[in-house]
């Protein structure tokens, strides 16, 4: 009974839980080098219209959910195999 408690234990514990698209979107997002309407500039105000994503022909940032396009869901399962 310990043993089988041990080992099921070990295996929970190794079992890599696969992470939804939503989660993964906000993954991507979070590694955007490029400030959002609600990222926080140097001297810790908001950016809000002032940040690259509001500026046209600049940077493009992933800020929202709607930015992450499933190609880039499935290149970042790809990935982190």
């Amino acid at each position: 009974m310990l043993l089988t408690l041990a080992l099921g234990i070990a295996a929970a514990q190794t079992t890599k839980i696969a992470k939804t698209n939503v989660e993964i979107r906000q993954e991507i997002i979070k590694q955007s080098s490029c400030p959002c309407p609600y990222s926080a500039d140097g001297t810790g105000r908001m950016c809000g219209w002032w940040s690259a994503y509001d500026k046209p022909g600049g940077a493009s940032p992933l800020c929202f959910q709607k930015d992450v396009t499933t190609k880039m869901v499935i290149d970042y399962r790809k990935r982190t195999r």
